[in-house]
């Protein structure tokens, strides 16, 4: 659920803009070319957009085996093996992050992308001609239809299927085989995308997001009853500094059921989950090459804030995202550049032995500590947000901007969770943030955590106490309606009273007549 790559354009045009830019000089000059990229099998195909598809004091690190009674060392003999499940995710941040599943009686393998910004378990169930493989319901015994339509719309893409159930085995470190809720996709619309290498779609988040209602029980919510694993996973991406869109062999790992000691390194802090929706967080801050925005808290979390690994950048509300922009064309050392790069439209290209990290700034992250009165920042480095995707020729490494506007959340996606382990701790509301030793460029590390730090300077609530997200604006629909049927029965009874009396108009009589225009906006 990515951006794909592909093939350059026009060869001429391509010779003729090297030949402009060694003319300028390729030391610190650079030109950008129009992002016209798809995948190879696909060279025609416009880019696809990124798709968007809930203890005091100083950072706890937790021992293993101790984390108030979740484990944290794997167990051969159990249900988990963690260290079995290191490495069972692959993929990339423009296509998405994916593991191997078996499903059905006898099992069809396919591969599953990875996200924590939805709640519904679905796969192809037809041949698409963007998939190499799909899930065949008549070739498992096992497969029960609920007969029950769904349909998933998501920023970019959508796809209706039915509701069925079935088993499902994962092949590393979960034991045994356990029924879940699964859609099959029967039809979609830029869901599956050229170049992309899973056949259907994780969603990791809380049944609140469940289609077609939160009735529905989730994926990892049935893993909890079923298998009683804690309620607790973590996910590790392992893309930084490399193409957006490579070969698809970048490593990851997602541990249902608890943390792996040797997927991060220093301490894991924690911020509190505000509601469970989606994965909310509370940002107060953001710094760009340490100097603050010094935007309003409420800002950044404008409407929502969340942890989404099914987003490939990381996405800024409109405000904030300019603000971003802004500080790094002023920090940064280049002295001017293409809007089209700010925006997405445009790669910038350097000569492959010159790194243009060196002239981007930091980007720092504030989240509210467990001890609301204490913060912990997330950084990350250039080479998360300045991204390779495109070579020319033998000397020409093109880069496109990790980061866009969103006109509904601030998302921290792909671009900066490959960073960082994440860790998605259910049981006790929280996400945890701790460094990745994936996150490396060059032998360096690309992310940083740091804290904690006084809030005295923000607002003590810098989320609004009021979400208007999906069921509660299926509450006020269903209200509404219900006061217009009232409304319009009194005035079948009006119309069937005979009237006692009528009103002869006269030339002194005046009737305005001004027609007013109610616009209801559904978020």
């Amino acid at each position: 659920m990515g951006t794909a790559l592909a093939a350059p354009g026009s060869l001429l045009l391509l010779v003729l803009l090297v030949v402009l830019a060694g003319t300028a000089g390729l030391c610190r000059a650079l030109f950008s070319l129009p992002l016209r990229v798809s995948h190879p099998a696909a060279p025609a195909a416009p880019p696809p957009a990124p798709v968007l598809l809930r203890p005091a004091g100083s950072p706890q690190q937790d021992a293993p085996g101790a984390a108030d009674g979740l484990a944290l060392a794997s167990d051969p003999g159990g249900t988990l093996n963690f260290l079995a499940m290191v490495e069972n995710l692959q993929g990339d941040s423009g296509r998405g992050y994916y593991l191997e599943m078996l499903i059905g009686t006898p099992p069809q393998a396919l591969n599953i992308l990875v996200d924590t910004g939805s709640s519904n378990f679905a796969v192809a169930g037809v041949p698409d001609p963007d998939v190499t493989s799909y899930f065949n319901p008549e070739l498992s015994s096992t497969y029960r239809s609920q007969g029950i339509e769904v349909t998933v719309k998501y920023s970019q893409g959508s796809w209706t299927g039915v509701l069925g159930t079935d088993v499902i085995t994962m092949p590393k470190g979960l034991y045994g085989s356990y029924t879940i809720n699964i859609a099959t996709i029967l039809e979609s619309e830029n869901f599956f995308l050229p170049g992309v290498k899973w056949h259907g779609i994780l969603g990791l988040a809380y049944d609140a997001l469940a289609k077609p209602s939160s009735s529905v029980e989730t994926f990892f919510d049935s893993l909890v009853r079923q298998a009683k694993i804690p309620n607790i996973f973590s996910l590790q991406m392992c893309g930084a500094g490399l193409p957006v869109s490579g070969s698809g062999t970048n490593g990851g790992s997602l541990v249902l059921g608890g943390i792996e000691p040797s997927l991060y390194t220093g301490d894991i802090w924690y911020t509190p989950i505000k509601e469970e929706w989606y994965y909310q967080v509370e940002i107060l801050k953001l710094e760009v090459g340490g100097q603050n925005l010094e935007l309003d808290c409420r800002e950044y979390n404008a409407d929502k804030a969340i942890v989404d690994s099914g987003t490939t950048l990381l996405r800024l509300p409109e405000k904030v995202f300019s603000a971003v922009v802004q500080a790094i064309a002023r920090t940064s050392l280049i002295q001017e550049f293409s809007s089209g790069f700010w925006t997405g439209s445009q790669l910038a290209c350097w000569d492959r032995t010159e790194k243009p990290w060196s002239l981007f700034p930091k980007i720092s992250i504030y989240l509210r500590d467990e001890n609301s009165s204490r913060s912990f920042r997330i950084s990350i480095l250039p080479q998360l947000y300045i991204q390779p995707i495109l070579v020319i020729g033998d000397n020409l490494q093109c880069y496109r901007f990790g980061i866009s506007s969103s006109t509904n959340a601030l998302v921290i996606g792909a671009t900066v969770m490959e960073g960082f382990y994440v860790i998605f701790d259910r049981a006790q509301r929280r996400v945890g943030f701790a460094v990745s030793p994936c996150a490396e460029a060059d032998g360096s590390p690309v992310s940083e955590i740091e804290g904690p730090f006084t809030t005295a300077d923000v607002a003590s609530n810098c989320v609004s106490s009021v979400s208007f997200h999906e069921p509660v604006l299926w509450i006020a629909s269903y209200a509404l309606m219900s006061l217009c049927g009232i409304i319009l029965l009194v005035l079948l009874v009006l119309l069937l009273i005979p009237p006692r009396c009528q009103h002869r108009y006269t030339d002194n009589d005046v009737v305005n007549d001004e027609s007013s225009l109610v616009r209801h906006r559904w978020k």
